[in-house]
């Protein structure tokens, strides 16, 4: 198979997003078999994950998204130090899931090789480029070192998303598992009557759900934007239901699957 596939796991898949540090085993183990039979099959996988109740809790607390405030900066740093301990553990259960699957991985926290926030972050991207038969590289959401006067700030995934999707060769599907939604829904998912869209580009309209108490990286609205981006050098740009890996592998293999593909504006 001649693919190389960059996949974002939701924080909120893999964890009990407003339970501070609760790790879901199961939904973890069900991705974990798919990108063991995708990696099977001779795919080439990266793989980002989000950081859901073990980072945007304490993120949220002590506003680490706004950089440094000198009111509450000792607190701040503290947050920041447990953050990303707890980040390299979360890591750590994702690497434990696919190792009971067969699969090697590396881990490559951002916080020891990325600066600054957002699309332009800084950062040699190099390591991620392996092939089928190589550990699988991943990264994740994280507290990163600035190089202004901020001192820190949220590396977002859906980020490490987009310019991995976009900087590495030959990137032929770039998929985002969400945790509680086939797709994107043309309203909240909880909404009654709310359907899934099977395409999205920047002039659908839908009405989306930001849980600002918790989420502290834009929630869906980045997502989507990003994988708007993505899209532009990407063919097969898929947000799936993440509850439902399995998907991925038809998507892969067919083309197709349920879920909504991203095409550009």
């Amino acid at each position: 198979m001649d693919a190389r596939v960059v996949i974002k796991i939701g924080g909120g898949l893999i964890t009990q997003k407003d339970s501070m540090k609760t790790f879901d085993t199961e939904s973890m183990e069900s991705v974990s078999i798919a990108v063991s039979k995708l990696s099977s099959l001779g795919a080439s996988v990266v793989l980002v994950h989000g950081a859901g109740s073990f980072g945007h809790i304490l993120a949220k607390e002590w506003s680490i998204s706004d950089g440094l405030v000198a009111e509450i900066s000792s607190n701040q740093r503290e947050a920041v130090r447990q953050i990303r301990s707890d980040m390299k553990e979360l890591n750590g259960f994702v690497v434990s899931s696919l190792a009971e699957m067969g699969l090697e991985c590396e881990s490559y926290p951002p916080s020891e090789w990325a600066t600054g926030t957002g699309r332009v972050f800084h950062g040699n991207l190099e390591k991620f480029n392996r092939l089928a038969n190589q550990p699988i590289p991943i990264t994740f959401g994280d507290v990163v070192n600035m190089e202004d006067g901020s001192e820190f700030g949220i590396l977002s995934g859906d980020d490490l998303m987009l310019r991995l999707s976009k900087e590495l060769p030959g990137v032929t599907h770039s998929i985002f598992l969400m945790a509680d939604a086939q797709g994107i829904m043309d309203r909240p998912p909880n909404e009654r009557g709310s359907r899934l869209l099977s395409t999205w580009s920047p002039i659908t309209n839908f009405k989306s759900e930001h849980k600002s108490q918790i989420d502290v990286t834009g929630g869906i609205s980045l997502k989507i934007e990003r994988a708007g981006e993505i899209s532009q050098s990407v063919d097969q740009v898929w947000i799936l239901d993440g509850r439902e890996p399995g998907r991925i592998l038809e998507l892969v293999q067919t083309g197709k699957t349920l879920g909504t593909k991203i095409l550009p504006g």
